[in-house]
């Protein structure tokens, strides 16, 4: 396995090999989630990049970036392990080289969700994930459906770019208590973990109301939301449910939808979601 560290050498170590090039985007301190897409990486490609980038550009405080779990060498013997080929790992000098002044906006998918509550975050999603694929030039790039309105953003930038690249989101993996795995998951307390739990219990009784026959948004969204208010520890930033491919609220669940959950505990802020359908 090749630890790259400049965009000279990854952009020397793509011109070498043939064959479709599978790229696994991560921040790090890698979990079951994340080696889940390199297991499917892996089967669909002759070769696997895992970049390790904790990007700057996407935090909205320097708090949030400082603290962000760093394990490095835990993930570089996961890779390894699962017989990645190369890791691309820079800094934030090799990475924003310069002054960088370009920056990459997706409309309206950016504006709401995630988007209102971290200003600038998709635009610094959008310009790490473009300088990647400009370097790594994948066939397929693999990122996980627990983050699905970053991979809406990103297929549409894809899209409207027209990069040639194909996006595989990958199913949410979840811990044996439900809770959708993330990084920042070993942040919380004892209590703070079973408050957290409310999440995905809220989104089952979604998904069972709609099994019922239950199609009101405002319904929905009031059963969901009670349901999280019984966690002292968990401060709801949002709950919604939108329409798949545009993320426009909807108030009936007549078509694809995603149910969307925000939600601060411990100081670590968590997000998860569900696709449900009348059909």
């Amino acid at each position: 396995m090749q630890v790259i560290r400049t965009r000279r050498d990854i952009r020397n170590w793509r011109s070498e090999v043939s064959g479709w090039v599978g790229l696994v985007p991560t921040m790090g301190a890698l979990h079951a989630g994340h080696m889940s897409l390199v297991d499917v990486a892996g089967q669909e490609n002759d070769h696997i990049c895992v970049s390790i980038f904790v990007n700057p550009r996407q935090f909205g405080s320097k708090s949030d970036f400082a603290t962000y779990p760093r394990t490095t060498d835990e993930d570089l013997s996961m890779l390894q392990d699962a017989g990645v080929d190369a890791v691309f790992m820079p800094d934030a000098g090799e990475m924003y080289a310069g002054s960088a002044r370009t920056s990459i906006h997706v409309a309206d998918l950016t504006d709401r969700l995630e988007g209102a509550s971290r200003p600038g975050h998709f635009d610094g999603v959008c310009l790490v994930v473009s300088k990647l694929f400009n370097l790594v030039q994948p066939d397929h790039a693999y990122f996980g459906w627990k983050d699905a309105q970053q991979v809406r953003v990103i297929q549409q930038m894809v899209d409207d770019l027209d990069m040639p690249v194909q996006i595989r989101p990958m199913p949410t993996v979840r811990d044996d208590d439900g809770l959708a795995l993330s990084s920042r998951n070993c942040g919380l307390t004892i209590s703070g973990r079973e408050s957290a739990r409310h999440i995905p219990a809220a989104l089952e009784l979604v998904e069972q109301a709609v099994r019922n026959g239950e199609f009101s948004v405002d319904l929905i969204r009031r059963r969901a939301i009670e349901h999280l208010s019984g966690a002292e520890d968990l401060e709801v930033d949002y709950v919604q449910i939108v329409d798949l491919e545009s993320l426009q609220p909807l108030d009936r669940i007549d078509r694809p939808a995603l149910v969307l959950i925000a939600a601060i505990c411990d100081d670590i802020r968590l997000i998860d979601n569900l696709l449900v359908s009348s059909v």
